[in-house]
């Protein structure tokens, strides 16, 4: 597994600076969350680590290696990202849509080779999927389609892994499992990053945090460092109290 790297990023957006001068370094066996208000250029810097964006200036690197360097086909092998609020136009079955996430690794032509089937039924499996494997994606309620989207995305279980709000839609339930299996990923040495708006399930999974502030890094470390009242309360300009006891941690944010 490999680090990825930000060195010196900066993209303008219709003439805006978006995104200045972010470094950033994303390590492998790492869950990196990337949190900060709504506009701060989280999503920005999501799709320029995951070399769908150009950066303007400055250069992102996989393993020592240029995004460019890799090629598209070969970033793709190695590298899943999930969107906020993705969006399936076609009815086709759940289970052809967590194959699409395989696209990388199968040949040009022909069908779905029989040896992959058996992780796509895994991946339906981790995610609650099985019943509604055969119905059509057009037909699913948000949460379901966010269960799909997230099953697509690690169903190659990629070395990189970068999705933006994952848990947007889901229940409780679901939500929790699948900040589960977001950490079962880091814990197997992948390299995951997420963006997230809720902190308190930022604090349950988190080992690193990336805090981005009107398009610049505002600040970067262990979560330990990071999620402090005096850390979020000038991130997010407005008092905040963080609890650590014997039962876990959880952030209030105060009048």
């Amino acid at each position: 597994m490999s680090d990825l790297v930000l060195e010196g990023v900066s993209v303008v957006r219709r003439g805006r600076l978006v995104l200045d001068w972010a470094d950033v370094h994303f390590a492998a066996g790492r869950l990196t969350v990337v949190i900060g208000a709504n506009g701060a250029g989280k999503s920005t810097l999501l799709e320029v680590a995951a070399g769908l964006l150009p950066p303007g200036r400055g250069q992102v690197t996989l393993g020592g290696a240029p995004l460019a360097a890799i090629g598209r086909q070969g970033l793709a092998r190695r590298r899943a990202y999930l969107p906020q609020s993705p969006r399936v136009d076609w009815a086709i079955s759940v289970e052809r849509v967590v194959a699409l996430g395989l696209s990388a690794h199968l040949p040009a032509f022909g069908g779905l080779p029989a040896i992959w089937q058996p992780r796509i039924d895994a991946a339906l499996d981790r995610y609650d999927l099985l019943a509604l494997r055969d119905r059509p994606a057009t037909r699913l309620s948000g949460g379901e389609l966010a269960r799909v989207m997230l099953a697509r995305a690690t169903v190659g279980e990629p070395e990189l892994l970068i999705v933006d709000e994952p848990t947007a839609g889901l229940d409780p339930r679901h939500a929790l499992d699948a900040a589960k299996r977001l950490r079962a990923l880091a814990d197997a040495g992948h390299t995951v990053i997420v963006a997230l708006h809720d902190l308190d399930l930022a604090l349950r999974i988190a080992d690193d945090v990336v805090a981005v502030r009107n398009g610049r890094i505002a600040v970067q470390g262990d979560a330990e460092t990071i999620f402090t009242g005096e850390m979020l309360g000038a991130l997010y300009d407005v008092a905040v109290r963080v609890t650590r006891d014997a039962d876990g941690a959880s952030i209030r944010f105060l009048d």
